[in-house]
């Protein structure tokens, strides 16, 4: 009689190694033409406890794991890719890239004259999207109880007029000028006897402060279209810049686009020659596939050459190419791209979300503890 065996002791299931196929299923969004599949994440730490595997995610292990590699950086766009965690994390970095990392903006407008054909609160929203060229960090919160001062707010002037006769003249970010002495208009009084006081006060000119006398508070891009004056038309203003974060307005978010894909992976389950190999390279329409030629031996097959690009359109996998085809995206290897307005340089915003979401960490631990 023979004696029964526990599925657990088997020889195709090594004890405290996942088969391949849980593994894959732990570690890899497998793509099909029709949708992908393996899409959850294994949360739970006791998951595989029963084939000795342990998934719980220790701080040790995470930062053995966690890795940042700098793709390509320019002046403007950031690519790098954040390996090792949880999609969770990546959502929070780029919700708070968007969000919460502050910036300067202009709040409040001042309208002394405006005769152009763009309303009064149109003029002042597209004002306020203007990326200026103002470090946050130096500057403080305005709240409702304070003051604007030469630490919380900046002031800019616009004055243009287009007169009778003349050509249309075209209103351009650079013509605002920067007001380092704060506000030169003067608020309305019932007391005549009164002195007049202005909308700030600024107990000193900002450009005699060291972090501002180097680096004017001017706009980042010259060149941005406010309005279109014609004949007989003028603008007066005055706009007043405060720092604040992306979820009370989108004029303070500091990224243009913030977004991560998982990395791809793409192979090729059988050999794919002639004529097969040249349609599904032109399948392909970021080129992802290419043709190799086989030399001696004649003919020319089709090779994975740039798998980073893949996009996801499933174009290869569709129709009788589903067999040759197989695609997959890591799910602990994120791709991360982000695109600045221009206040803070790329990699100083990704710094500043760590930052954030350090502070967030150290609440949830004060609260609990």
């Amino acid at each position: 009689m023979s004696s029964k065996v526990s599925a657990l002791d088997m020889p195709d299931v090594p004890m405290g190694q996942l088969p391949e196929h849980l593994h894959l299923q732990r570690t890899r969004v497998v793509c099909k033409a029709d949708a992908p599949i393996h899409t959850e994440g294994i949360q739970y730490s006791g998951a595989y406890a029963s084939i000795g595997v342990d998934n719980s995610v220790g701080v040790d292990s995470f930062c053995k794991n966690f890795k940042v590699k700098v793709v390509r950086l320019t002046n403007d766009e950031i690519e790098f890719d954040m390996i090792g965690i949880d999609a969770s994390l990546a959502n929070a970095f780029r919700r708070i890239l968007i969000a919460e990392v502050p910036t300067m903006a202009i709040e409040k407008v001042l309208m002394v004259n405006n005769t152009s054909v763009v309303a009064d609160e149109v003029l002042a929203h597209r004002l306020g999207l203007i990326p200026l060229n103002a470090d946050p960090r130096l500057f403080e919160y305005l709240s409702e109880n304070d003051a604007p001062n030469e630490r919380n707010t900046i002031v800019y002037k616009l004055d243009v007029s287009c007169k009778k006769g003349s050509p249309r003249v075209t209103v351009k970010s650079d013509q605002l000028k920067w007001l380092p002495h704060g506000s030169e208009l003067q608020m309305d009084s019932h007391d005549i006897s009164a002195k007049a006081k202005s909308y700030t006060s600024f107990s000193c000119i900002q450009d005699s402060l060291p972090e501002f006398s180097k680096k004017p508070l001017g706009v980042k891009f010259d060149d941005i279209i406010i309005a279109k004056l014609g004949p007989g038309q003028a603008i007066e203003l005055e706009a007043h810049a405060v720092k604040g974060i992306g979820k009370i307005h989108a004029k303070w978010s500091p990224v243009a686009t913030a977004w991560y894909r998982m990395l791809p992976e793409v192979s090729l389950l059988k050999e794919v020659t002639g004529d097969d190999a040249e349609k599904l390279v032109k399948k392909c329409p970021v080129n992802v596939f290419d043709i190799e030629d086989l030399g001696n031996a004649g003919g020319k097959k089709a090779v994975v050459a740039n798998p980073r690009a893949c996009t996801l359109c499933r174009e290869c996998i569709r129709g009788v190419n589903e067999e040759l085809v197989e695609l997959k995206r890591v799910k602990d290897h994120f791709i991360f791209t982000v695109e600045s307005t221009g206040a803070l340089s790329p990699e100083e915003l990704f710094i500043e979300a760590v930052k954030i979401l350090e502070d967030k960490c150290d609440r949830v631990i004060s609260e609990l503890s």
